[in-house]
Formats: structure tokens, C-alpha cells, sequence
């Protein structure tokens, strides 16, 4: 899969081309898309790792829109994963690896991606300067006319997929440029075969992974690769590049040559056995592997330990167990992680508790006021921790266990109250999954019996606040429409003041009292039923029956397996 030929041989040019007769050979195609496909969602962390993000809502108005003449409307949405780009050498390759990729998912829904290409010419596979040609995204009269027909068949799969209407027309494909870069960007695209198309210029948070199967080199290869480099949290620290040719030694002088300036940080990750072993740092100092760290965790900080005693105890766990949260976070980009743990899943959960635990009482001490000399220094990964998830289905799931014992399986209950208390999304509605437990013992649909009991519970606590705070009912219920919606209590501006009652009942300082107690208020009622009974809506309703609108995540990380030889870059 990896070419590993020698690239200092005399007669390249003629080496080229028999090269590429190879690397377009269809077994070689179909190998590299069974790779991709099979570690798509190791990756990019795709159905793994979730995150609030601002998702744009009307992309084909702004698409056909003239230079910002169609406003943006976005919304905050709970999304899974990243995407990424697939740079291959030649139109001809690209068309090759789309008709795999179709026919590969076509047997296998289970591999299912929302895959699309987008080409303009038949571009040389590298420039002999590394400066890679910018392709024209309003123009494709400099195709042949079979690669104009394939790319007008690709486009109505995008259509088919996106109800648009697109084509290779000059108009309406440069409108198609505009459609996918706004998707990319919105990660509603899973993989875009690319030649040289946003290899320049084209920045997506939500792109975490570059598949690579073309030469590249100097400042072409530092542009390519930067299309990953874009922070977006605690979980995208780095980028992938998963190379299907030997680029180091091109990696190595474009990274000497152009410095850090020009490589727009780029910086080279180690290799899986240095992360996980540890390895030698530039100052000398030896850097703990995720092996040494575990080690330290079980032998510091054992689990037959009921808690940990004192301030530098406490304070040692959380710097600890944070480092191993991060480790594991780039460990996970890696194949050779799979079975290479160290920690059973229960375990992990009670680590998580534990750490939870720590962070709310640390967060009690800062709100208090406590002075402590290590309050300021406590830093919590709560990013990661809500990666290694434990979602209200997973919790419903061991309560139909429990209710199918005749509710006398006290362990079941242990477990479960151990899964609640490591989730930080989950303590907030620790009472009312008590609670709901509480009365579970002549039900006969456990799944049904929630949503209902939580559209009761939901409808009657807000009409409690409604009436102690003598808010305004439609708008107060519209209010938290938009803040179920958008995954969020907005307090500021004027939302706020248009729920409470008359100006003339409060003046001054009082009413900024009451305007803050009612935030309050509202934040709890979002917290406790936030993502675990459906939508809400602005109808005061009789009785609610909702699904469950939570995405589906993983109890733990994916496990990844097989190997192959990638780059990977961590970025400023």
C-alpha cells in the first residue's frame, strides 16, 4: 500500500511513468479504499467523539448567492467526529477511487461515508517547483470530454444527496464549488476526492484527516498538509495525514527548508512506541510514556482505595489522570492502540467518577470563594471526559436490566449510580433518573415509561417556575424552545427581560437580583432536561411522548485495528 521506492534514482521522469501505471492497478485501488473505509471512523472519530458546533442551516442560498449577499443563519448542533480529504494524483485516479468507493459501500452499508469529488482539469500529479497549480473552481472547458461526463455523474450523486441542482456548467459549477466548501465546512461531507482543489487556501475546523495518494513536496507539501492544522477544541489538538507513499524524506526537507514560519506549525508527532513507552525529550529529560503513566495511576491511586485523602493527593490525581485523559486522546489516532488499553471499561468509569467528583468539589471551593494555594493551578479536562461518554441510553439500558431482575439486583444499582457519577452530562439529572428508578417496579416498558415520565416532570417543573417567577408563559416557553434547540441558556441581550413581569414591580438593583435569580433557575430546568426526552416544544402540551434525541456515542473509544504508515502533525 505504501510505495517505498527510492526517489533519488536518475531517470525520474521515466520512473513516473510506469509508476503511476502501478499505482492506479486496480487491486491497489480497492486495498487502499478498504483501508480508508475500515479506519474512517478511527480517524476522524466519527459516531466516537461529540462536540457542540455552530452548523450553518441555509447552505444552498448562500451557495447561489453573489459575495455575501444572502445572510448566514447558523445554529449550535451536538455533532460526532470530524471529515476529511482525500488528495489523489490525477483526474483519471480520482475517477477510479469514486467508482471504488461506490461499489465498496455498496456491499458493505455498514461503511457508509457521504463521499463526493470535484475536479476542473486534468492537473499534473506535482509541479517540478512544489508549488501545487490553483484549480479554476468557475471553469471546466479544460476538461476531456470523459471526464467532463464522469464528473457531471458525481455531481448528480451530490444532488441525489442534497436535493440540489448542480452541473459542469460554468454557472452551476462554480456554484458547486461554493455548495461543497460550505458542507465541508459544516461537516455534512464525510470525504471529498480532491486533485488539487482545497489543498490551498481552504481552512474547516471540523477537517481533521488528509488521505494522501500523490507526491508532493516543499511548499505544496506544506500547504496540503495545513489543511488539518485548524484547532477547533480539546479533542482536534492534531491533524491526521495518512500517507499512501513514502513522503518522509519530502516531509523532512519542506519541514528544514520552510522552518516553522512557512510550515504554519506543523510540527512532526512521534511514533506510537514513544507515546506509549515514552521517550527522550530535546532538553534531555525523559518524557512517561502512557504505560508509565497507568502504572503510576494503579500504584498511587489504586481503586481499593475509597478516596483520595488531602489537597497535593487530590491535586497530584487530577494532573495525573488529566495527562492520561490526553494521552489517550492522541493514542486513539493510532492502529496499534487496540488492545493496548490497560484499563478494563468498568475501572474507567470509576476513575471518571472519581475525577468528576474532584471537579465539582473544586468548582464548589472557586465559587465559595475558599482560599487554597492550589485551587488556581487545577486544571480539568472536561472536554475529554465527556468523550469517554456515558449517554441516558446507556443508563436506560442497565435500568432495564435491573427492573428485569424484579429490581432486587442491588449491584445493578451500584454500577448504575457509578455510570451516572462519572458523566458529567449525566449528574445534573442524577435525581430525576433516581427518582424515575425509584417507581419502575410494575412498568412494562421501561423506554416508554421514561419519555413519559420525563415530559411530565419537564412540563410540571416549568410551570412551577413560570408561576413563582410570574414570567410571561409564551414567551418564556418559546425562550426555551431556542435554548433546547441550540443547546444553550442565552443570557445575553434582552431574552431575559421580555419573560419578566412589569418593569414597575422592581426598580434598581432588585430587579437585577431577580433578572439573575431567574437565569438560575432557567439553567437548572435546561441542565436536568436537556438531551434526554426529545425536543422541546412551544405548545403547553397534555402529555409528552418524544424520542430520545441524543446522538448515539460510544460508552468508551472506538477500537481501532490494522497498521499503515501516516504522517501526523500536531498544530499550534
Amino acid at each position: 500500500m505504501v510505495d517505498t521506492k527510492d526517489e533519488d534514482i536518475d531517470d525520474e521522469m521515466v520512473w513516473d511513468i510506469n509508476r503511476e501505471k502501478a499505482m492506479m492497478a486496480p487491486q491497489r485501488i480497492k486495498l487502499v479504499t478498504k483501508y480508508i473505509l475500515e479506519h474512517f471512523d478511527q480517524k476522524t472519530y466519527r459516531g466516537d467523539k461529540t462536540y457542540i458546533y455552530n452548523t450553518l442551516t441555509n447552505i444552498s442560498q448562500v451557495a447561489f448567492g453573489k459575495n455575501g449577499a444572502v445572510e448566514e443563519i447558523k445554529q449550535k448542533q451536538r455533532v460526532s467526529g470530524f471529515n476529511s480529504i482525500f488528495a489523489v494524483a490525477s483526474v483519471p485516479m480520482a475517477k477510479l477511487y469514486y467508482q471504488e468507493f461506490k461499489k465498496q459501500m455498496a456491499k458493505d452499508p455498514t461503511k457508509k461515508l457521504r463521499i463526493a469529488t470535484i475536479f476542473s482539469y486534468g492537473a499534473n500529479e506535482e509541479e517540478s517547483d512544489g508549488i501545487l497549480d490553483e484549480e479554476n473552481s468557475e471553469d471546466t472547458s479544460a476538461l476531456d470530454q470523459s471526464s467532463r461526463d464522469f464528473l457531471e455523474a458525481a455531481i448528480k450523486d451530490y444532488n441525489e444527496m442534497f436535493h440540489t441542482n448542480y452541473s459542469t456548467d460554468s454557472d452551476k459549477f462554480q456554484n458547486y464549488y461554493k455548495d461543497v466548501s460550505l458542507r465541508m465546512k459544516n461537516k455534512e461531507l464525510d470525504l471529498l476526492i480532491v486533485v488539487n482543489m482545497f489543498l490551498t487556501g481552504f481552512d474547516a475546523t471540523t477537517l481533521n484527516t488528509l488521505w494522501v495518494d500523490k507526491n508532493l513536496k516543499m511548499h505544496g507539501l506544506i500547504q496540503a498538509f495545513s489543511r488539518t492544522n485548524r484547532i477547533l477544541n480539546s479533542i482536534k489538538t492534531f491533524g491526521n495525514i495518512v500517507c499512501f507513499r513514502n513522503l518522509q524524506k519530502r516531509v523532512d526537507t519542506a519541514i528544514s527548508l520552510f522552518g516553522d514560519k512557512n510550515a504554519g506549525g506543523i510540527v512532526l508527532m512521534k511514533g506510537f512506541k514513544d507515546y506509549y513507552y515514552g521517550y527522550e525529550g530535546i532538553d534531555g529529560k525523559q518524557m512517561p510514556g502512557y504505560a508509565d503513566m497507568m502504572e503510576e495511576l494503579e500504584e498511587k491511586f489504586p481503586l481499593s482505595e475509597p478516596q483520595i485523602v488531602g489537597e497535593q493527593n487530590q491535586k497530584d490525581f487530577i494532573s495525573l489522570f488529566g495527562a492520561i485523559l490526553r494521552m489517550r486522546n492522541l493514542l486513539s489516532s493510532f492502529d496499534e492502540f487496540v488492545g493496548k488499553e490497560l484499563i478494563t471499561e468498568h475501572d474507567l468509569r470509576d476513575y471518571l467518577s472519581r475525577y468528576q467528583d474532584l471537579h465539582d468539589e473544586w468548582k464548589r471551593k472557586r465559587e465559595q470563594g475558599e482560599s487554597t494555594d492550589i485551587i488556581d493551578d487545577i486544571v480539568f479536562e472536561v472536554e475529554l471526559i465527556k468523550q469517554i461518554e456515558i449517554n441516558i441510553d446507556y443508563i436506560l439500558m442497565l435500568v432495564k436490566k435491573y427492573h428485569d431482575t424484579h429490581c432486587e439486583d442491588n449491584e445493578m444499582l451500584i454500577t448504575i449510580t457509578k455510570a451516572i457519577d462519572a458523566s458529567p452530562e449525566l449528574r445534573s439529572k442524577k435525581e430525576l433518573i433516581e427518582n424515575f428508578i425509584a417507581g419502575i417496579n410494575d412498568v412494562e416498558d421501561v423506554m416508554k415509561e421514561w419519555h413519559d415520565y420525563v415530559a411530565e416532570k419537564r412540563e410540571e417543573e416549568l410551570v412551577q417556575i413560570i408561576k413563582e417567577e410570574k414570567l410571561k408563559e409564551p414567551e418564556t416557553r418559546k425562550f426555551l424552545e431556542n435554548a433546547f434547540r441550540d443547546g444553550e441558556i442565552k443570557t445575553a441581550g434582552t431574552d431575559i427581560d421580555k419573560l419578566m413581569p412589569p418593569v414597575s414591580r422592581f426598580g434598581g438593583r432588585n430587579r437585577a437580583v431577580k433578572k439573575q435569580g431567574i437565569i438560575d433557575k432557567l439553567k437548572l430546568f435546561f441542565e436536568k432536561f436537556f438531551g434526554v426526552g426529545g425536543s422541546f416544544t412551544t405548545e403547553k402540551p397534555k402529555f409528552f411522548n418524544y424520542a430520545d434525541a441524543m446522538a448515539q456515542q460510544s460508552v468508551l473509544m472506538v477500537a481501532e485495528d490494522s497498521a499503515t504508515h501516516g504522517t501526523k502533525k500536531d498544530a499550534e
